[in-house]
């Protein structure tokens, strides 16, 4: 049945053009529910009804979007709507390496990269720390190291007939002895006692030493200027510089991070701002990315800082960061606003994290917005085309609640209109739960040509999981459209 409808033209115009006051008359139409559409012969099922006004037929545009086959994505802070073409998927391929020991699988995926000038199926990626979970022992919960011993590695690898295969692994170490290990080889152990997690073994009744070198590797980036890596990594947070070989060189961290730790063989650069000190346990650097002509890295966290404290762990707000490549200085930082829980079923909004990330320019990158589910239990991977352009640079304004004020983490989005921070714009470019993906961590994204996307989900070693293969998987998807780097 038919239904009468009637609005605003003032709220109709504010909706789309956001226009902050109009004088109009109301706008009155009835529901054109028995309307039937096709696109491309096709029949289609708008997710709302279009309204008939004055022999005129209005269509909602997410409606019409979605109908169409494509994405739809509102800017509530610039008043816009973006409608972007799907993808279409082009391959799937499995790890099936020998695992680690009993119990615990290869792993890989925690970030990827696709180099210049490499064919087109052969990438480089990392695996984080190494095994690790959590037992309960007493009544306390500790993070256990199974593999104490496991070196944070540069992985080399091959797509082909469906399989991943290892081609290279080129451990992380430091130019002398480190004294955790005995050896150059570091560890995947944190580096603080007393600020970072405590480290134990497998049964979690031996506390294990801090490796004050030991690096939590979640992003990879590559500077073809002077042919080296860059990795970002949970702890410090910190972006580590790495030769071809391995041989860590420098190591960017918060102001202040150098003075609890003494790393000789690591020069410290304390370039970051102080507040990245109050990152939550385990959600630190969670990506890098360095721009195709060398200029500029960028480096993104997996979730809010506890700024000031844990109260902010269901911010929206996470924090991009913008260093001069040259003089390794923080240049400009930004805000990235995640999904509102809100819109999907039982997400917690803490649940919500940044992943990986691709700098195509210094003004766009691409990013991996994901929540915490696999399966048909997942609501949020995907990958979005972000623009700094008219983006706001926050850099050290809001990084305490001075004078009364809020952190950044502490801001909703009335507050950061009121201030006037413009957060990066967003749009949606694959959407992982609607090609079922199956696993959760996709925490691997890089680009080979101008429209081919690559991702790969870390699989943690296959800590806690049942699963009678691996878990990892790298899938290839084509872009209706090339994205073009600078």
């Amino acid at each position: 049945m038919n239904k009468k409808w009637m609005m605003s033209a003032a709220a109709l115009l504010a909706l789309t053009t956001g226009t902050s006051a109009v004088t109009a008359a109301n706008v009155q139409g009835t529901t054109a529910e028995t309307v039937k559409y096709s696109n491309n012969g096709q029949a289609v099922a708008p997710s709302a009804a279009a309204v008939n006004i004055d022999g005129s037929l209005y269509l909602p545009v997410r409606a019409f979007g979605e109908a169409t086959g494509k994405f739809v994505d509102w800017d509530e802070f610039r008043g816009t709507v973006s409608l972007t073409d799907k993808p279409e998927l082009t391959g799937k391929y499995k790890l099936t390496a020998p695992n680690l020991a009993e119990g615990i699988k290869m792993g890989v995926g925690s970030s990827l990269i696709h180099l210049p000038g490499d064919p087109d199926n052969v990438f480089y990626t990392t695996a984080d720390r190494g095994p690790n979970g959590e037992v309960t022992v007493n009544g306390k919960t500790v993070r256990t190291f199974p593999l104490a011993e496991y070196t944070p590695t540069i992985y080399k690898i091959e797509i082909n007939k469906g399989e991943i295969k290892i081609l290279e692994q080129t451990p992380l170490k430091v130019n002398g002895v480190n004294p955790t290990t005995g050896k150059a080889n570091i560890t995947g152990l944190p580096n603080i006692k007393g600020r970072d997690e405590a480290p134990f073994d497998a049964k979690g009744e031996k506390e294990l030493a801090y490796d004050p070198y030991g690096l939590d590797v979640e992003g990879i980036a590559y500077n073809a200027a002077d042919d080296t890596f860059w990795l970002s990594d949970e702890y410090g947070p910190s972006i580590v510089h790495v030769k071809r070989d391995g041989t860590i060189i420098e190591r960017i961290v918060p102001k202040g991070w150098a003075a609890q730790v003494a790393t000789p063989l690591v020069p410290a650069r304390e370039t970051l701002p102080e507040a990245y000190n109050k990152l939550r346990m385990n959600r630190g650097a969670e990506s890098v990315s360095i721009t195709p002509d060398g200029k500029y890295m960028f480096m993104a966290m997996q979730s809010p800082l506890r700024n000031p404290d844990k109260a902010t762990d269901n911010s929206r707000q996470i924090r991009i960061v913008k260093f001069d490549l040259k003089t390794l200085e923080a240049q400009a930082e930004f805000v990235y606003v995640t999904e509102n829980a809100k819109s999907f079923k039982d997400l917690i909004q803490a649940d919500i994290v940044l992943s990986d990330m691709i700098a195509l320019d210094e003004n766009t990158l691409l990013i991996d917005e994901r929540d915490k589910y696999a399966g048909d239990k997942a609501q949020l991977k995907r990958i979005y085309a972000i623009d700094l352009t008219d983006a706001t640079n926050v850099l050290g304004k809001y990084d305490t609640a001075a004078n009364g004020g809020k952190t950044l983490e502490q801001m909703s989005a009335a507050d950061l209109k009121a201030a006037s921070i413009m957060p990066v714009a967003k749009r949606t470019i694959v959407d992982f739960v609607e090609l079922k993906f199956p696993y959760e961590k996709i925490e691997g994204l890089t680009l080979v040509g101008d429209d081919t996307l690559v991702i790969v989900n870390d699989n943690d070693f296959g800590v806690g999981s049942d699963l009678a293969e691996n878990g990892t998987e790298l899938w290839t998807v084509k872009l209706p459209q090339p994205i073009v780097k600078q």
